[in-house]
């Protein structure tokens, strides 16, 4: 299913690759089928299904806030033309409960294109899940919380040609540890993202050689990353970086604090976050969730080839090759720990699979268990972990980590491994 070169790409590719798993399903499960696991036909769906992400557990409450970012120095790479814009989120610590509603998973155009396109790959009809209705545990605009010198920010970048949603399970656990969470759309790579006002572009990306193709988003996704962290200076100053300069939450600027500054992502954002760390030193920690570190077998990047100074976390799953994609096997990941030089963790999950590092995780059960979806593409997709051990696991090392190294707060659980996480290998 997968390969070492191709791995960091798999955010996008690994979901088409499965969609051949159920090319002989029926394009409507709802209809009165056999259920493959019981022998019988399926319930009839009075409405469509309303998927649930499960409430961050930390002690402070979520908000969150879009910002359209309009980069008129860099012309987009992908149109023709075009300065590069991007949409980001906002996820902060909130001051205690108003009455602002909760904050959608995805704006209702990109729903509607999102559920369209991953029906299709799950063989099922779009109309039987509620992409739209799916809620985030966020208050959208809330007045900051305050905090003197405010609480450190991460920015997470998600795997190759993914949304920047599919990262929210993480995302909110960590806005409601105390941290300030940037997520970003790398627009006309991701499949679909949505501006103000209803405008909605969609993936434009040329038709290159592969391992070129990489080399450009990734490239590309540097840029953005680093052009994010000049508009959060902005926001810290007490600016407003937003294109069309709507009102911003009450003490979102004073709620940053960018001397502690960090970035994680899954698959091709793993890569982005090293390499976005090599190139720019105000990224002072990082994590990789099962993002390879190449554009082919033999073709490493720059960050697999010189290793980085500052602490960095490994997280991987499932065999490639018929291997762990740990340090220990993985050529890229080898190079990247024998060369750098900063504190190092790798975790690794047995039982998982690329998409355990993303909503899917807990999103695709709840699918499963309604449908059922194909035999074996749940499990292709993030394994035979149980959800609920492996996201509390995820959340607490995520945390902890970025706890040690932003907070100088030394954390235990990264020592050795915990009872409490059965499912997370330390490799040594």
């Amino acid at each position: 299913m997968r390969t070492i070169s191709r791995r960091w790409l798999l955010g996008g590719a690994a979901v088409a690759v499965s969609a051949a798993m159920v090319s002989t399903a029926p394009a409507a499960l709802a209809q009165a089928s056999p259920d493959p696991k019981s022998g019988s036909a399926p319930p009839a769906m009075s409405a469509p299904l309303r998927l649930r992400l499960p409430a961050p557990t930390g002690p402070y409450p979520v908000a969150a806030t879009e910002l359209h970012l309009v980069d008129h120095g860099r012309p987009d790479p992908w149109v023709a033309a075009k300065p590069r814009e991007l949409m980001v989120t906002v996820w902060y610590p909130a001051r205690p409960a108003g009455g602002e509603p909760l904050a959608p998973y995805l704006p209702p155009l990109a729903a509607q294109r999102y559920g369209e396109n991953l029906a299709g790959m799950l063989g099922i009809d779009a109309g039987q899940v509620d992409w739209a209705g799916i809620t985030t545990h966020a208050r959208a605009g809330a007045p900051a919380r305050a905090k003197r010198g405010g609480f450190p920010v991460v920015v997470y970048s998600p795997g190759g040609e993914r949304p920047r949603a599919e990262g929210t399970v993480l995302v909110e656990e960590l806005a409601s540890r105390g941290y300030v969470v940037v997520t970003v759309d790398h627009t006309y790579e991701a499949p679909v993202v949505e501006f103000p006002g209803g405008r909605v572009e969609t993936q434009r990306l040329p038709d290159l050689e592969p391992a070129d193709l990489m080399r450009a988003q990734i490239r590309t996704r540097i840029q953005d990353t680093r052009f994010v962290l000049d508009q959060l200076a902005v926001l810290a100053r007490g600016g407003n970086p937003d294109a069309g300069k709507r009102p911003l939450p009450r003490g979102l600027g004073a709620a940053l604090d960018l001397s502690r500054a960090g970035m994680f992502g899954h698959s091709a954002g793993g890569f982005t976050t090293a390499e976005a760390m090599l190139a720019d030193r105000r990224l002072d920690a990082g994590a990789d969730l099962d993002g390879s570190m190449a554009y082919g077998r033999d073709d490493l990047g720059d960050v697999a080839e010189h290793g980085l100074d500052r602490p960095f976390l490994l997280m991987g799953a499932g065999l490639v090759g018929g291997r762990p994609y740990t340090h220990l096997d993985a050529p890229d990941w080898r190079s990247f720990w024998a060369n750098s030089t900063g504190w190092k963790l790798d975790l690794y999950v047995p039982e998982g699979q690329h998409f355990t590092f993303t909503d899917h995780q807990v999103l695709l059960p709840q699918l499963d268990a309604a449908f059922p979806l194909p035999e074996g593409l749940v499990t292709g997709l993030i394994g035979t972990v149980d959800p609920g051990r492996i996201v509390a696991a995820q959340r607490a090392y995520l945390t902890a980590f970025f706890d040690q190294h932003l907070r100088q707060r030394p954390r235990a659980l990264l020592d050795r491994p915990s009872p409490r996480h059965p499912d997370v290998t330390f490799v040594r």
